[in-house]
């Protein structure tokens, strides 16, 4: 077999949705053993998404949502009906080999199950605990839940994204769930280099809303040191060059429905080489001529641009911009960049699983490689239970007729 960068990890996983679930799937694509556990009683809807839509076809149930196919691949799972002290007694012992346990549970959910970091280190003194929730597991809003876009409204990132003279408009998509996820395998890659290191076990207090403050650094720096608030008359706008300099800069339509391109234009040479190629009289206006010019007359120019970009295919205009040095693309749909993007698809950026219940499936690759362990994701994401006979029994040691026992009195 090929070296992997995490095989010699085993992981305890509680976690769901992507804030969570995103956190250990890119450590099962590295080869760590992820043991995601799932409630046998509520058929595994710990994690909503589970049976949630997107569908791939008209089959509907718990083992068919897209969403959740894709945030659980590489993993394998089990159930637990943490309801019985049998459950609580195996994932004890499950726990003893474990290198980290995961949750993004509320907080305090996994502490009144009787498996706080104190309980975990008791079972194994080196442990790696790892929460993740929306406002983290001390402080005044400890008791609060959140979702990916309430971690934006919170963190201060929806209040900087809109149009001028509306309210903030937010990412729609929920982001933060993603960027959670991130900094969730980094928690516990660090905590576990320093777990080699020294021998010691930690627990790792995580806050989804901090993760999103931490994106605010040019905003704040720019009212500490300019005094200029994230919105202020005529800004944001969130199509236009936060930074002042860069014009026209923005999004503009092209022939066809809903079809756009994106052009910036970053010095005065490019808007010369963009006259050029427009070849109409009102690109000739000096008040156009220099870029404060264009800062300064953005909304005439941008309608200009406008106009003129409806006439022309996105694909073919963004040719001819790239070929004069100019930053410009054709803004893709989902369709556009996984099914017809010749650099994605060199990438490898979406490999195709077979799952036991929808067949084949793609879902996200990572966007990144590495020469001599890279990743691979080659395992779907299991069905609920799937993995009961192997991980109670290679790993814990039961006999197939005490899991077959477990099965019927529900603890499994």
């Amino acid at each position: 077999m090929s070296p992997t960068a995490l095989g010699h990890l085993r992981i305890c996983d509680f976690t769901g949705q992507l804030a969570g679930a995103g956190a250990t799937r890119h450590l099962g694509a590295f080869g760590a053993e992820v043991i995601r556990i799932e409630d046998p009683v509520r058929e595994g809807k710990w994690d909503i998404l589970r049976g949630s839509p997107p569908f791939k076809d008209e089959r509907r149930g718990i083992e068919f949502g897209s969403g959740f196919q894709n945030h659980n691949v590489t993993k394998r799972g089990i159930t637990l009906n943490m309801r019985t002290d049998r459950a609580k007694e195996l994932l004890r012992e499950l726990v003893a080999v474990s290198d980290a346990v995961t949750e993004n549970f509320a907080a305090g959910v996994l502490d009144r199950m009787g498996f706080g970091y104190e309980q975990l280190s008791a079972i194994k003194p080196d442990v790696i605990y790892v929460s993740n929730c929306g406002f983290g597991q001390v402080g005044p809003y400890a008791g609060f839940k959140s979702w990916g876009p309430i971690a934006q409204a919170v963190g201060g990132l929806t209040f900087g994204s809109g149009l001028p003279d509306q309210p903030p408009a937010g990412w729609g998509y929920s982001y933060m769930d993603h960027h959670g996820g991130y900094f969730m395998a980094i928690a516990i890659l660090a905590a576990l280099v320093h777990r080699d290191t020294t021998g010691q076990g930690q627990w790792v207090d995580m806050s989804c809303t901090e993760a999103a403050a931490s994106l605010l650094g040019p905003s704040v720096l720019d009212y500490t040191v300019n005094a200029r608030p994230a919105r202020r008359e005529g800004n944001p706008h969130s199509n236009r060059d936060a930074t002042g300099t860069m014009a026209p800069h923005g999004i503009y339509a092209t022939s066809g429905i809903d079809n756009w391109i994106a052009i910036s234009v970053r010095d005065d040479d490019e808007w010369v080489a963009l006259t050029t190629e427009i070849g109409e009289p009102w690109t000739t206006s000096e008040r156009l001529a220099d870029a404060g010019g264009r800062l300064a007359n953005q909304d005439v120019l941008d309608a200009e641009i406008d106009r003129w970009t409806r006439g022309h295919d996105r694909h073919v205009l963004a040719a001819r911009l790239q070929a004069l040095g100019i930053a410009a693309a054709a803004v893709a749909r989902p369709e556009d960049r996984i099914d017809h993007d010749p650099a994605t698809e060199a990438w490898g950026l979406w490999p195709t699983v077979d799952h036991a219940a929808m067949g084949e499936v793609r879902v996200d690759g990572l966007p990144v490689h590495l020469s001599e362990t890279d990743w691979v994701i080659n395992r779907a994401t299991p069905t609920l239970g799937a993995d009961n006979d192997y991980v109670f029994g290679e790993i814990l040691g039961l006999e197939p007729a005490e899991i077959e026992s477990l099965r019927d009195e529900g603890v499994i």
